[in-house]
Parts: C-alpha cells; structure tokens; sequence
C-alpha cells in the first residue's frame, strides 16, 4: 500500500506521459500474461485467442462507462471519491462478459487436444474480434472512444499507475492462490496427465473449464484496463498477434511460472520502446532476441519456479 501511495504521487512528477504510458501498458500485460499462465502453464492446454477476451472485456467496459458511467458519474458529481469508488465497476463488468464468453467458448473446445485446441481457441478469438467489428454501438470498424460520452464533461479515464498495478496486484494474487492452494493440484494433474487424473476421480474437463473460465475474466479485467488508461480501443489491438505476443510471455518466462511470466510480460513490453532508438531494427533485434532466448534457455526464464512469496506457497502447497 505505501509502495501504491509513493507510485500515486511521485509518478506524476519524475514521470512524463511517455513514460507513464508504457508503465501502465506493462502492468495490463502482466494481468494478461499471469492469466494465460492459467491455462497454458499451469494445466497444459493450448489456447492462442487470448486477445479476444481481452478485446470483449475492454469493449464491454468502454460501453458500460460511455452509455451509464458517464451519466453516473456527472449525477454524483465525478469527485476524486466517487471516480474511486466508479473504476471498479468497468473492470468487473468487463471481467464478467469475457467470462462469459469464455465458458460460451470452454465447454464444446476443451474436450480438444493439442493442435485442434489450439486452433479453435485462435478461431474463437478472430470470431469475438470480428463481431465487435460489426457492431456500430462501439463503434464499428472506427474504433470506439471514452470520449463518446459528448454529452457529459465527464473524463472517463484513469490515468493512475497506482490503480493500474493494485489492480495487477490483485489479480497475481488471486491466480496465485488458486493455483497454489491445495484445489490447485487438480490444475497440476491435468497437465502431467490426463487419463491418470481422470482415474483418479480428478473431473478433467471440469477443471479445465475452470481455468479457462477465470483466465477470461482476468484477461477481461486487463482488457478493461486497457480500455480505460489508453482511452480509444480498436479491434486491431486485439488480433492474432496481440494473442501471439501473450503466448510469448508465458513460453519465455516459463510454462507453469508465474514469476516468469510477470518478468518476461514487463521485459517484452518494455523492449520495442526502448529499442525504438534504432529505428527499423527495433524489431529485427528484438526477435534475434526472443529466437536466442528459445535456444540457450528453452525451459523459459524460470522453468516452473517461483520468486519469493509465490515460491514459498508452491513449496507449502506441495507438501
């Protein structure tokens, strides 16, 4: 909390918006990776669309604050108070409708395997980012804007890193707990194996629904954040690639790391903008980069380790 306090008002002052905007774009990818981690890492399926929820989440919260926030807030009158007790309230509802559309896309696709779990994922994404693209209530193939809300004065944004990285906090924390709680090793035992799980009396598909459930709300959540720090949103920020990127995060830092993935989300968020110095061959060193890291540490950054209190719980949780 004091470390949120410091960021909250020192950031304003050492930091300029540049700056700041590249802060709150790790702390949105950190949310995203660690929720991936979920499903990819830590119960061993294969999901490629992670984007699209986290396009329907920063969608479904853009249009709750432009159609009832704004109104909301202009009656209470938007205090530093009221906004406070407001920025939940997207974040929530964009979380709730990505899980939605997650259990929508979980049960008929992780009955699948492998490969085809892969490509129905991917295709389930590309299906949620085109049918956003063709509804004009959030703007259609225009993009949609915070600013939409013209009738109001009212600034929907929320430009603080604080609230962006207690909402990051909260989040690692939530998925760390469940996974390494003692309900967690169900995650674990489909991942190592399935049929041997399943003789168990462990219900496979079940849990794997579960993951996949809370990593779309979390992924929602981020894509809320997403919404509300950058202030316009396009479908095209959630793409293929934008799901590739995610996938990154959670191979280099290391299936089954959530410590991992937090380090190589802020790592490869960071990395284009500090390379952009070298203009066209940003990106041409900044794959060299990934392609030696695959090489010299396939495994990922951190394998399945953990960093200081998470480690502590995995250890606690295993025995």
């Amino acid at each position: 909390m004091l470390a949120l306090a410091a960021l909250h008002w020192l950031a304003p002052l050492v930091l300029n918006p540049y700056y700041a905007t590249i802060l709150a774009r790790i702390g949105i990818a950190i949310i995203a990776a660690v929720s991936l981690q979920l499903v990819n890492g830590v119960t061993g399926q294969f999901s490629i669309g992670h984007a699209g929820f986290m396009g329907l989440g920063a969608y479904a919260s853009a249009a709750f604050s432009v159609y009832l926030g704004a109104a909301l807030l202009d009656s209470l009158g938007a205090s530093g108070l009221v906004r406070f007790l407001y920025f939940p309230l997207p974040l929530v509802c964009g979380g709730l409708v990505a899980a939605a559309a997650g259990l929508v896309v979980a049960v008929p696709t992780l009955r699948l395997r492998g490969d085809y779990l892969a490509i129905a994922t991917l295709g389930a994404g590309e299906i949620i980012r085109i049918a956003i693209l063709n509804v004009d209530a959030v703007g259609g193939a225009r993009g949609f804007s915070l600013a939409s809300a013209s009738h109001t004065a009212v600034d929907l944004r929320f430009e603080s890193l604080a609230g962006v990285y207690a909402v990051a906090a909260v989040s690692v924390a939530a998925i760390a707990r469940l996974v390494y709680s003692g309900g967690g090793l169900a995650f674990r035992a489909v991942r190592e194996d399935e049929i041997a799980a399943e003789s168990l009396g462990v219900p496979t598909t079940r849990v794997k629904v579960e993951a996949f459930l809370v990593s779309s709300f979390f992924a929602g959540v981020a894509g809320a954040l997403f919404a509300h720090t950058e202030g316009y949103i396009h479908t095209n920020s959630f793409g293929f690639v934008r799901s590739f990127e995610l996938v990154a995060f959670v191979v280099l830092g290391g299936l089954g790391s959530l410590s991992g993935a937090i380090i190589a989300a802020a790592v490869l968020t960071a990395a284009p903008e500090l390379l952009r110095g070298l203009g066209e061959w940003r990106m041409v060193l900044y794959s060299v980069l990934l392609i030696a890291t695959m090489i010299l540490r396939p495994q990922g950054l951190l394998g399945q380790r953990e960093l200081l209190g998470l480690w502590k719980s995995h250890g606690a949780a295993r025995s």
